[in-house]
């Protein structure tokens, strides 16, 4: 587990799922994701952060706000699974939509990077999203990630001509190099 000042980062549990569901599958939250999604799509979701963390020991965790216990969203690291960051190491978050804006993205993303670099052998951490997800890219900056053109893609899970087949992609090098 990973703690910061407001939040538990934590390993999924089961029970999580459907209060993951209920407090970010809304059009709000899913809209640079592809829309609200079927509890399936989450049940798939959970089995692929369990495979994470008993093949990496990370995975997007579970957010928790420490002082009420309030499930908030996910934040962490993962393999990259589409070119061009196959393989890399990956960060994401996603929260709910009643905690934008609290800084609560950025507490968690910062604790995930520290994380990342006292663990792994990694030089560099990627991260993606779409044009349109100016919150997202916005706190990549905020990180001290740099856009790299060179590596913007089409990603595969949507048609060439969706507006979310566009991604841009950022990384951040590990602190001294």
């Amino acid at each position: 587990m990973i703690e910061t000042p407001r939040l538990s980062m934590r390993v999924w549990r089961h029970e999580d799922v459907a209060e993951l569901i209920r407090v970010t599958n809304t059009p709000r939250v899913m809209e640079h994701f592809g829309g609200v999604q079927p509890a399936e799509t989450f049940d798939a979701a959970y089995a692929r952060m369990r495979q994470s963390l008993a093949d990496d020991g990370f995975c997007f965790w579970i957010l928790e706000r420490r002082h009420d216990g309030a499930i908030l969203g996910i934040c962490g690291l993962k393999r990259g699974t589409v070119d061009p960051i196959m393989g890399e190491i990956e960060i994401g978050w996603r929260l709910r939509e009643d905690c934008w804006g609290q800084g609560y993205a950025r507490e968690a993303a910062e604790a995930s990077l520290a994380w990342a670099w006292a663990h792994l052998a990694c030089a560099k951490i990627f991260a993606i999203t779409v044009p349109g997800n100016a919150r997202s890219w916005g706190l990549m900056e905020r990180l001290g990630m740099r856009r790299r053109r060179d590596l913007d893609f089409a990603h595969p899970n949507f048609a060439a001509d969706h507006p979310l087949s566009a991604h841009i992609t950022y990384e951040i090098a590990r602190p001294g190099n």
